[in-house]
Parts: C-alpha cells; sequence; structure tokens
C-alpha cells in the first residue's frame, strides 16, 4: 500500500515507518518539523518520501491524501511543556488539523488509523482503564486538560465519520510510549531521567514522586498499530495499547539510576515550579488491554528493565 504517515518524522513515526517499510509499503511522510529533529533522508528507501508541512494546510493534506492508500494519523501537539505553553497550538492542530485529516479521507475514501492517547481518560485514576471508562476531565482553566478535550474532540469527530458516513476509522489510545532515541526537551519524564543520569546531573522528580505510571516499549506500540492496520474487525473501534505494568515515579527515578550506574542525586521540585499554577496531575493510570489481546492477539513483551538498559545504551552511542 502508499500510506501516509502524518507526524511521521517524530519518535513512533520513524519507527512506525520503518517497520512498515520493511513489509514492503511505499510511504510518505508528512511533519511540520516542529517537535522532530531527525529528518528522514530519502535516500535510504526508494519507498520513503518525506514532505515539511503542515496538517493545518488543506491543499497539501488534500494532495497527499488523494494519492494514498491508507492515512495514518499521528500528527500532534507532544510533551507536557508544549501543551502548558502553547494551548492554543494545541487545539488548533489536534482539533482543526485533525478534522481537516478525517474530512479529507472521507472526501477521498482513504481509510484511516487515528493515534490517539491515555490522556483521554483524565483524570481517572480507578483502576485499570478500559476502553469504556469514563473521562473524569478539570475545568478549561487547567491548560493541562485542554489536551484531553482535543484528543476526545478527535476521536469524536472520526467515530462520528464512521458511523454517519461510514468511513473506516479505527482508533489506538497509546499510554506512555518510550524507548531508544526518544528527546526529553518536551518534558518526557524517562528520556530525562536517563539523561540526566547518564551526566551525572540531579534527576529532578515533580510532585512527591508517589503519582504512578506505565510505560511500553516503542516496539510494542508499533507491533499493536500494524496488528489494527491488518484486522478488518478493527474498524469503529478503539483500542488500549500499553503495558499495564505500574511503578511510582520516584521508583522509576531509582531504577533508572541503579541501571546506569549513576552518582547523581534524586531532587524534588513542585509541580508549580516547574509548569506554574495552572497544572494538575493524576495519581495513577494504567490500561486494560484486555480487548486488544482478545481481538487482535496483542500484548506487550519488553520489560522497563530492558526499556531502560536499551535506552542508555542507545544514549552511550549517540
Amino acid at each position: 500500500m502508499k500510506v501516509l504517515i502524518t507526524g511521521g518524522a517524530g519518535f513512533l513515526g520513524q519507527h512506525l515507518a520503518a517497520s512498515l517499510l520493511k513489509k514492503g509499503h511505499r510511504i510518505e511522510v508528512l511533519d511540520d518539523l516542529s517537535t522532530s529533529k531527525n529528518v528522514f533522508s530519502v535516500n535510504t528507501n526508494q519507498n520513503l518520501s518525506f514532505i515539511q508541512g503542515s496538517i493545518l494546510d488543506q491543499q497539501l493534506v488534500s494532495t497527499l491524501i488523494h494519492r494514498a492508500e491508507l492515512v495514518i494519523h499521528l500528527a500532534a501537539i507532544v510533551g507536557v511543556s508544549n501543551v502548558m505553553n502553547s494551548p492554543l497550538r494545541g487545539l488548533q492542530t489536534n482539533v482543526l488539523g485533525s478534522e481537516l485529516i478525517i474530512r479529507t479521507c472521507y472526501a477521498n475514501s482513504v481509510p484511516i488509523v487515528l493515534t490517539s492517547s491515555s490522556e483521554i481518560y483524565g483524570k481517572n485514576d480507578s483502576g485499570p482503564l478500559s476502553e469504556l471508562s469514563d473521562r473524569v476531565i478539570g475545568v478549561p482553566q487547567i491548560s493541562r486538560w485542554s489536551y484531553s478535550d482535543s484528543k476526545a474532540i478527535e476521536e469524536a469527530f472520526a467515530l462520528a465519520y464512521f458511523k454517519e458516513k461510514n468511513l473506516s476509522v479505527k482508533i489506538v489510545r497509546l499510554f506512555n510510549t518510550v524507548g531508544p532515541g526518544q528527546r526529553s526537551e518536551f518534558g518526557m519524564v524517562l528520556p530525562s531521567f536517563i539523561e540526566s543520569a547518564m551526566s551525572h546531573k540531579d534527576i529532578i522528580v515533580h510532585g512527591t514522586g508517589l503519582q504512578k505510571r506505565c510505560f511500553m516499549h516503542v516496539t510494542d506500540a508499533v507491533s499493536g498499530i500494524t496488528k489494527v492496520i491488518e484486522n478488518d474487525k478493527a474498524i469503529g473501534s478503539v483500542y488500549n495499547l500499553g503495558n499495564p505494568s505500574e511503578i511510582t515515579i520516584l521508583d522509576l527515578a531509582k531504577k533508572v539510576k541503579e541501571i546506569a550506574h549513576s552518582k547523581s542525586k534524586i531532587v524534588f521540585k513542585s509541580h508549580k515550579d516547574v509548569y506554574g499554577e495552572d497544572f494538575q496531575d493524576m495519581d495513577s493510570r494504567f490500561p486494560d488491554i484486555t480487548k486488544a489481546e482478545s481481538e487482535l492477539g496483542w500484548k506487550p513483551f519488553k520489560s522497563l528493565d530492558e526499556i531502560i538498559q536499551e535506552s542508555i545504551d542507545f544514549y552511550n552511542l549517540a
């Protein structure tokens, strides 16, 4: 197939593109490089081409989708710092850009795989979150929740086009996708810890460090997305993709320090000091992946220790 990947020059996008190229697909990547430094070289594979541009560019989007057989929509604002500092840009990209992508897919009868986020669930920390778990969202005055709202609207648009227009739509909700090569500058916790540990600088833990998170290796995410692409029964469905194993952020910092043999100190900063008053966090968020296991035959394989070691090895080679 000829596949268009929006946001394909990012961390997940490059891993996904590489995997699909190995399967013989032809890939076009659209990315504005606002959060990507590693630009594809079109000379590396004759089946890969890169276009620098925005998903808000209607003419460009129309041209690219018209010649695609599948769209994988990854493009979105990335990272807590970007969400907090540029809420308007985030809403415009995630809502207006995504609506344009979805609408243009319908106009050209091109199926779409939409990558959403665990942020959909907001402050819901009631336990393992299934695809039908309620959203618990803070007030609009807290910019943190604008991202969650934008991804929910994005999903709602896609599902509305499926229900009313019969557009082939498949949705995955990703939980904390990490791995070698991920960058730290947009507030990504694991690469931030690893970079600090490897340079023996203070490892900064936000808040009490008792908040719990789960982490999925990027290759597991790619495997899940690929299974969704290849399964016609996934049309009109939403799937959680994540590793259900939780760890506190403080224990994560300790684990990174231990595996890296680092002399770093672990220090604490309040969320207010880092992000200002306009921020809220949740105590826990981890997925119920029963649906992905039963309908797709998918589950994550890489452990957190493996993820950390591979990321450290990559850091040493960089």
